[in-house]
């Protein structure tokens, strides 16, 4: 048996339908999702052009004219060039070297070069911290930006997402107490800035965020929020909490041990050692009259 739905029941059943939004409404809508789905692809473009073309103006003049195949283009498309052709030449060189250096030729080569750079001061220094940086960068087993984490910076209360660069090791682990990572603490919106900060592997929060995922969220101040894809039952449950020590101050002593003490313990203790100090003196002073 075949049952014809009645529409018009429906409709008084439920009420009247959504008014439909007015032609303005639609026109601002339409104008919005253009502008978000064309101002990513034109920055995209437009950086991936300035690149393209910077590299091609340093390239282009060093390929010598008999090689260079823009100058057998007709007169009228010599001025445009082509596009690319000098990031081209770039990869194929940096190839070149890579494979140049992984014979014997080439590694003697590199050792003569780098047994040069190294007897000079100045060249020295920043050589070889920009080939430290990228061998750890670049290599397979590197697991540095490889975890985002969420830390409190820069006072308790106050949380920010860093990156862990590697483990603490040398002069500054050994004159720590606790077990420190390193953490780089980029900047918005620009994160090839930021601060080394050296934190106790228990104070921080490994996020389950991508690194993609959280340097979009920190160039874009916030905006940009990855979602939880964690279950529901571990979204209700909190990981930290912030705890603000308003009542303590801060001492050290000299061995630069650091000591919390309550505010109002602290007048006490200067009361007190003022009240000791004033017994002291009022000893000697009776020590000395006896003595006269």
């Amino acid at each position: 048996m075949n049952a014809k739905r009645d529409d018009k029941h429906d409709a008084d059943k439920h009420g009247s339908a959504l008014p439909s939004p007015g032609f303005f409404a639609r026109v601002r809508a339409y104008f919005l999702t253009g502008v978000l789905i064309s101002t990513p692809l034109a920055i995209t473009f437009g950086l991936a052009w300035w690149f393209i073309e910077f590299v091609d103006s340093k390239v282009m003049p060093l390929i010598p004219a008999h090689y260079n195949p823009e100058a057998y283009l007709p007169d009228g498309y010599q001025e445009y060039g082509i596009p690319g052709f000098g990031l081209l030449v770039m990869l194929v060189f940096i190839t070149m070297v890579g494979w140049f250096t992984t014979n014997f030729a080439g590694r003697a080569l590199i050792k003569l070069y780098e047994r040069i750079l190294g007897r000079i001061p100045a060249v020295r220094s920043i050589y070889g911290a920009i080939k430290q940086i990228l061998e750890t960068v670049l290599a397979n087993q590197s697991n540095a930006f490889r975890q985002a984490v969420l830390l409190e910076y820069p006072r308790r209360g106050m949380w920010a997402i860093g990156f862990i660069t590697g483990e603490t090791k040398g002069e500054v682990q050994h004159l720590t107490e606790d077990t420190v990572i390193n953490i780089f603490l980029p900047t918005t919106p620009n994160p090839t800035s930021g601060f080394l900060l050296f934190v106790p592997r228990q104070d921080v929060v490994i996020l389950d965020m991508s690194v993609e995922e959280a340097i979009k969220m920190v160039m874009s101040g916030g905006i940009v929020t990855p979602p939880d894809r964690r279950s529901p039952e571990e979204q209700k449950q909190p990981r930290v909490s912030s705890k603000t020590y308003e009542d303590l101050d801060v001492l050290r002593e000299k061995e630069n041990s650091p000591i919390l003490v309550s505010r109002d313990i602290a007048p006490r203790q200067k009361s007190d050692s003022t009240e000791d100090t004033g017994k002291a003196g009022q000893g000697e002073d009776d020590k000395h009259r006896e003595d006269a």
